[in-house]
């Protein structure tokens, strides 16, 4: 099957349509971001910006500021008002090597800025974004080719946290002074220390054909904004064209992480759980709370259902702030939907704000963010980010939905071709330039926020192809960006994990530039897996040297088993109860007429497509699902399930359901009380069983005192069963068998270790609470007659 490419399937289309103005309900401060050090006290930092700078530093000398203000009704910062917003009245002053020059003009300008309440200053180049210093707040952006940019302030009312101060302040800078090489800086005394709004307009080379996207109209969020304002409830209609904007916190004290230490479970001893954070309680059934449901809290509330599951590792769909409604800004065939998956980034550094209970907003989000991390890490159990720098929600040139980069510095930030074009090697109309030397610090810096900030403790990358090609898109075999991550010293605890391709080709499985640390996605495994249970000949081979850790893909350098994250289901695709239900994909409600999401699923609807009262076929489809998940937890390597599966979540044969912020991606708990003391017991308890049992999860690769297959004919193309014993040290052997014929097999035993005999654990052929028998059932003889389309474990035991 080709690899999964959950990006080209959505094809998320967004607009460049007119945005009202949010009015925003700030509240009180409730925590404190600490904001990087700043990045001129690191040389190597500095350089890497240096070197991207087309322009000298500005003399020493004093010389006007040219700083030019004026307060613009709420409604004219939209993208739709006019770009002309320079005729406020001019202040000269000095730049900061000239002090008492600058102390002289902004006194002889008083009167002028008293009308706005601030004093501003020339500002310095480092940090990017917001920062507090010692004489005021700082911001500084970073643009090449930009030839004008403009602070825009909405400052809320004095003791009135519910509204605007009657609009927008816009400081439009200086480049003679409030520009270091090529960023752009400016501080303000007085500013309020929180509940402030800001954004960029930024102007400059109107020249699409050389890459240009410049729109001097257009109020742009800071890349390097800690926090994202814009509506408060997820999927709430009256807002839907709400305009975000950056906003920042000084005012609030550090959040109290206790003595919470961090899991560090080694990488062999994973077992992943992938989850959406809406999705997991948004539904009534969760019996939440509804201003808990889909919240960060909402997390916490379920941890109970994590630890019964067994799983140690949560690894959440993207946490980065984005607009459920990208789709709704024009009349288009999917402007229905609601993006609920998360793959559309708008910012690198804010957690999503409408994951905040009762549409708190983002200071809320970040603080309770942190409470789930903290929650999480105090039951033992990791959390691993989903992240996306392959590209942005600002889609291509035909639906561009400008809301950063593009309008920041479109040439630097994505990928275009020799004619000012967008490349587009993500399916989703631009692609990130992940390897010039600003935009990887860019992504650096926001990787090392959310373990420094957020305490999280890995990161899965989509497409990370993508992060190999270099700004013509031809692929690298050392990546700058890729050694950048793995040598870095914040990131050095993190796990990483890639999605080894693209929608580009770049399809690198087992090859992915690693320096022995990477972990990959293992799309053979899923394809292989998958056709051996189903029932494909010609797959006994595949399925061996896929649960015996892929060594042919991972057994290079260092490299080792859990290197191979091993799944057969994730977010996008068949989830496993739809895997043994449906031939096809049923995608028509995505409004896509069907061409969406993968063709080829590897998929066996067990003799019917959809639902059924016929209890032969449930009663197959079960045990296809049992063999399933106890071949995932028997394999060498990382194991990986998704969200929904532990009770058998159905999408209805949807293999693409990014939009629909419904039952069919939502988490159903009545569908799982339902099923407990069956179906979810069973997954339980081999999750249980694979952490009891080292022998599943070695730190290298099986050798041949490890295991003994049971097979003296292995080119039968038509034999589909395969039967092997994994050795332990101290006797306590596990035998194993596959049985993917549709008829019984009679299986020979082999003698069990000295002094032990051999006990049922599993058989998929049985009904619950007989299918998983913890402590093993007695009474094996020297053969085991294998039901069809089933599987077996034994345990050798005293």
């Amino acid at each position: 099957m080709p690899p999964s490419k959950p990006e080209s399937l959505k094809k998320k289309i967004s607009e460049n349509s007119h945005f009202q103005v949010p009015t925003p309900t700030p509240t009180p401060s409730t925590m404190m971001l600490q904001h990087p050090p700043p990045l001129h006290s690191n040389s190597t930092k500095f350089s890497i910006f240096a070197s991207a700078f087309s322009h000298n530093l500005p003399p020493s000398s004093a010389h006007d500021m040219g700083l030019k203000i004026s307060k613009r009704a709420s409604s004219s910062s939209s993208s739709s008002s006019s770009g002309n917003f320079r005729g406020s009245v001019k202040h000269g002053t000095s730049n900061v090597y000239d002090q008492r020059a600058q102390e002289r003009v902004l006194e002889e300008e008083a009167s002028q800025i008293s009308e706005t309440g601030l004093k501003i200053l020339q500002g310095q180049a480092f940090p990017l974004g917001v920062s507090e210093v010692d004489n005021g707040i700082n911001f500084a952006i970073f643009s090449q080719h930009a030839t004008a940019v403009t602070l825009c302030l909405s400052l809320p009312k004095r003791g009135n946290l519910y509204g605007l101060d009657g609009g927008m302040i816009e400081l439009a800078l200086d480049p003679r002074v409030n520009k270091t090489g090529d960023i752009w800086h400016i501080c303000i005394e007085d500013l309020p220390r929180s509940n402030v709004l800001y954004g960029y307009r930024v102007d400059g080379p109107r020249s699409w054909g050389q890459g240009h996207r410049f729109d001097g109209s257009i109020v742009l969020i800071d890349p390097y904004a800690k926090l994202i304002e814009g509506r408060r409830y997820f999927g709430d209609a009256k807002y839907k064209l709400t305009k975000f904007l950056g906003t920042y916190d000084f005012d609030s004290l550090p959040f109290d992480w206790g003595n919470n230490k961090l899991p560090n479970i080694p990488e062999k001893d994973l077992v992943v759980y992938e989850m959406n954070v809406r999705a997991f309680t948004a539904d009534e059934s969760s019996g939440l709370d509804p201003d808990i449901r889909g919240s960060y809290l909402g997390v916490i509330k379920k941890i109970p259902h994590l630890l019964e599951l067994g799983i140690n590792a949560v690894e959440l769909l993207p946490v980065f702030e984005f607009d459920e409604f990208e789709f709704q800004r024009r009349p288009n065939p999917r402007d229905h939907l609601i993006n609920t998956w998360g793959y559309s980034t708008l910012n690198f550094f804010a957690p999503m704000s409408r994951y905040a209970n009762g549409g708190g907003g983002p200071l809320k989000a970040s603080r309770e963010f942190k409470e789930m991390v903290k929650a999480l890490h105090g039951a033992g159990i990791e959390v691993i980010l989903d992240v996306v720098y392959n590209h942005t929600n600002e889609a291509d040139d035909e639906n561009s939905y400008t809301t950063s980069f593009r309008g920041i510095d479109n040439k630097v930030y994505y990928m275009v071709d020799g004619n000012g074009q967008l490349l587009n090697f993500s399916g989703c109309g631009n692609t990130f330039n992940c390897n010039h030397p600003v935009v990887m610090e860019l992504i650096l810096d926001s990787l090392r926020h959310w373990v420094v900030e957020y305490h999280v403790d890995g990161f899965r990358f989509d497409l990370a192809s993508v992060l190999c090609r270099g700004a013509d898109g031809s692929p690298l075999n050392a990546p700058p960006l890729v050694r950048a991550i793995t040598k870095d010293a914040v990131l050095s605890r993190c796990k990483i994990i890639a999605e080894p391709w693209d929608c580009g080709g770049l399809y690198l499985v087992g090859r992915f530039p690693n320096w022995d640390r990477w972990a990959e996605w293992n799309g053979k495994y899923r394809d292989d897996i998958r056709r051996f249970i189903k029932g494909d000949p010609g797959m006994k081979g595949s399925l061996a040297t896929r649960v015996s850790g892929s060594a042919d893909l991972y057994r290079v350098n260092k490299r080792k088993p859990y290197h191979s994250i091993n799944f057969i289901i994730a977010h996008d695709g068949l989830t496993l109860y739809d895997l043994v239900s449906y031939n096809c994909k049923h995608n028509d409600a995505n409004g896509e007429n069907g061409n969406d999401g993968c063709n080829d699923n590897f998929s066996w609807n067990c003799g019917f497509e959809g639902e059924t009262d016929d209890g032969n076929i449930k009663a197959l489809r079960s045990r296809q699902m049992k063999n399933f998940h106890l071949t995932l937890m028997i394999s060498q390597g990382t194991p990986m399930m998704l969200m929904g599966d532990e009770y058998g979540h159905t999408r209805y044969g949807n293999n693409n359901s990014y939009g629909h912020d419904t039952a069919i991606n939502n988490f159903q708990w009545g569908q799982l009380e339902k099923r407990k003391n069956s179906h979810f017991r069973f997954f339980a308890e081999a999750i249980k069983f694979r952490q009891s049992h080292r022998v599943f999860a070695r730190e290298n690769f099986l050798s041949k005192n490890d295991v003994t297959w049971h097979e003296d004919n292995w080119d039968n193309y038509d034999s589909k069963f395969l039967a092997f014993t994994l050795h332990d040290n101290n006797g306590a052997d596990i035998y194993l068998a596959f049985n993917a014929h549709d008829f019984f097999f009679k299986a020979s035993l082999p003698s069990p270790p000295p002094k032990r005999r051999w006990f049922r654990v599993v058989d998929t052929n049985l009904k619950s609470p007989d299918d998983f028998v913890h402590e093993g059932v007695p009474g094996c003889g020297s053969t085991y007659n294998i039901a069809p389309y089933s599987s077996i474990l034994l345990e050798a035991k005293s």
